[in-house]
């Protein structure tokens, strides 16, 4: 069975950075010249996907898959998250209602996240731009009102050490024996 994680979330909250901070590939991306209002925050975005591979110890591999953030190319999110054994949502700090976009992918993609036994992390990303003191609380105890009891991480999706930590984590809930990381 491939071992399949999805990276999703909102138009810049870095799913393509963090699936490139850590593939051990050269990252395959579906970059287009954003449009709209997407292109006031970027110059490009993700329309199909982005793929990555992770090596694990005893060679083992995940495929990473981002999905595009912008709801018009939903279609993908379905086809994507077939048979996915985790979740990493990333949500941008800096948008204008953070907990609004954690409802919405929460919702988007539960009856995956349902699936794979609820092994999903959030990660939030642009916290060094504008910090919020109480935003890990707030979608802490959000969580726990879903039953949702997932790690919840400050992360720069820029940064290997952050989103390895975080895929750790996922790993972990996934299978904590057989699911390790290699060293490096």
């Amino acid at each position: 069975m491939e071992n399949k994680i999805i990276f999703a979330g909102p138009v810049g909250s870095g799913k393509t950075t963090s699936i490139s901070a850590v593939s051990d590939i050269m990252v395959v991306g579906t970059e287009a010249k954003a449009s709209d209002d997407v292109a006031k925050r970027k110059q490009n975005t993700t329309v199909a996907m982005d793929y990555g591979v992770l090596n694990l110890e005893g060679g083992k591999r995940v495929h990473l898959y981002g999905t595009p953030g912008q709801e018009r190319f939903n279609f993908m999110w379905e086809i994507l998250s077939e048979n996915a054994i985790g979740f990493i949502i990333l949500i941008d700090s800096i948008r204008p209602d953070p907990m609004a976009d954690l409802d919405f992918y929460i919702k988007a993609f539960r009856k995956s996240i349902t699936q794979c036994n609820d092994a999903v992390v959030i990660g939030v990303t642009r916290t060094e731009v504008c910090p919020h003191v109480d935003l890990l609380d707030r979608i802490n105890d959000h969580l726990a009102t879903l039953k949702l009891n997932v790690p919840v991480f400050e992360v720069d999706g820029r940064e290997r050490k952050d989103v390895k930590q975080m895929l750790l984590a996922l790993l972990t809930l996934i299978d904590p024996k057989t699911m390790r990381l290699k060293a490096a």
